[in-house]
């Protein structure tokens, strides 16, 4: 039988993360995974580049449904703290807009960078290695029936993430074992994902697939509401980009989309103007705001009307008009799933964790760090930033001698 401080179930950032602070702590730590490479969410980030962190990151910046769980932990691990242990690895980094950094050269150096921690720690890894049964020892701690033989550990740190991406590995094992051991579970969803619409629905808009603009889009009433200024992608099946993925996170099923196409704009204002000084036809003088495209597909339900030159227009028609265009109301029929899903949303209940430590308050010596857990962050670092605060209040406080 072999013998641990604590096992961590989980080799993506989270339990890398924290595998190496413990073992540098003093800790004996052996980190499993079933997955034969490591980190293979970190490595298909960012385009293959990692956008490790977001200089912004705080609260305000994630969901949940304990929304002031995570404050604890971003507060004691910041953004800065993650860019200097970057930068004690040498590792180039850049910043893209809204606060997001990425490696210069490839996610490798991050995943490299947290081996080098694990490996400094003292940290064992066993990969790969299933993980088939978990249950308490009569002395209060935790044994594993593993593909590699019985482990016995005081402390367990569940870091296995949620269902989004399941062709790199992704499991629920982490929720079976949160609830095996009593907690409940914020019912899971996809997050960060491109929304669909019914076929028929959406044939009218398939071939704009590939258009992409800057739009504001927004959903729900206060306080649930979400509202982003980001760009949106057209897909042949629905709407993609950093404004959906931003706003699928806030979306439910039977909630309406709403999109301003020209967002800073006062359309209806600026049609006005231009009917005083242009003979254009209607159709041609919106090609000053949109995509040709888009503006071919906005004009065709207006039939002969788009033809007709400016000065030729109602003010009603360009009032309703641009009401279209920045009021565009559109109703998803769902998501492209977990396959195309950056982020699990819900997961366990924050409720029943300490925010200090990430540990069960149902069960001594059980944590849940990372995406697991009930804190799903925006687009552009977040999440990461979320992996490496919970790892970071996890591993500073699990215990050396298991008391």
């Amino acid at each position: 039988m072999d013998r641990a401080d604590v096992v961590i179930v989980g080799a993506g950032a989270a339990g890398l993360f924290c595998a190496g602070v413990a073992g540098q702590r003093g800790l004996s730590v052996l980190l499993i995974d079933h997955a034969e490479k490591v980190a293979e969410k970190i490595r298909i980030s960012g385009g293959g580049r990692c956008n490790f962190t977001n200089r912004d990151a705080g609260p305000a910046h994630f969901l949940s449904e304990n929304p002031a769980f995570c404050r604890s932990a971003l507060a004691r691990y910041t953004p800065a703290q993650f860019i200097a242990l970057v930068q004690r690895h040498r590792i180039a980094w850049h910043e893209k807009h809204k606060g997001q950094l990425f490696c210069d050269d490839s996610s490798e150096s991050i995943i490299q960078m947290l081996l080098r921690e694990c490996e400094a720690g003292g940290v064992r890894r066993w990969q790969p290695c299933r993980v088939e049964a978990v249950r308490q020892t009569a002395a209060g701690g935790f044994e594993l029936d593993t593909s590699r033989g019985l482990v016995q550990a005081r402390q367990l740190v569940v870091a296995s993430g949620g269902l989004s991406i399941p062709k790199i590995g992704a499991s629920d094992w982490g929720h079976r074992i949160a609830r095996q051991f009593g907690h409940r579970i914020v019912e899971p969803r996809p997050g960060l994902v491109p929304l669909t619409f019914a076929a028929a629905d959406w044939a009218p808009f398939a071939d704009l697939a590939g258009l992409a603009l800057p739009v504001r889009v927004a959903t729900g009433s206060k306080p649930a509401r979400g509202e982003f200024l980001e760009d949106l992608l057209f897909t042949h099946r629905g709407l993609s980009g950093p404004a959906v993925l931003q706003i699928s996170s806030h979306w439910r099923p039977g909630q309406m989309l709403e999109l301003d196409l020209l967002p800073g704009i006062d359309l209806a204002a600026a049609l006005r103007e231009a009917k005083q000084r242009s003979r254009k036809q209607l159709g041609n003088e919106l090609l000053t705001w949109l995509p040709a495209r888009l503006a071919e597909k906005v004009c065709a339900p207006l039939g002969e009307l788009a033809r007709r030159t400016l000065p030729e227009q109602r003010d009603a028609t360009l009032s309703g008009l641009a009401d279209r265009l920045q009021r565009w109301q559109l109703l998803p029929s769902g998501t492209e799933g977990y396959r195309k899903a950056e982020v699990t949303m819900g997961g366990v209940d924050t409720r029943e964790l300490s925010s200090q430590t990430m540990e069960s308050r149902r069960v001594p010596g059980l944590h849940f760090i990372g995406e697991v857990a009930d804190v799903t962050g925006w687009l552009g670092g977040y999440n990461f930033q979320w992996a490496w605060a919970s790892a970071q209040a996890c591993a500073m406080g699990l215990r050396a001698d298991g008391g």
